[in-house]
């Protein structure tokens, strides 16, 4: 089992732009020791009888069906807008063309 030296979380802290302290960077090593040696023991378990997947739970859309349908309100909603010309909104000119 190696151990995560100074050296190496100087270096991720760098290339996350993080200052660390030296109490920090103590820290972050045994952190990072940690979750490695987590990362080793999930690494022994037998998964060869589990089938592979995306999700640890199912999912089911809840959304209902896209349908078209057929609307008359046209007119009470440009009546919403700020200002309008014929059955479009009405906007300030934001390019130069």
């Amino acid at each position: 089992m190696t151990k995560i030296t100074k050296e190496e979380v100087n270096k991720v802290a760098h290339l996350a732009r993080l200052e660390l302290n030296e109490n920090e960077i103590n820290n972050h090593a045994e952190q990072l020791e940690k979750i490695l040696d987590y990362i080793r023991q999930l690494e022994k378990i037998d998964t060869d009888d589990v089938p592979c997947t995306t999700r640890a739970i199912e999912v089911v859309n809840v959304f209902r069906k896209d349908e078209k349908k057929n609307s008359d309100c046209n007119e009470e909603l440009l009546e919403l807008g700020p200002s309008r010309e014929d059955k479009y909104f009405k906007v300030p000119k934001i390019l130069n063309e």
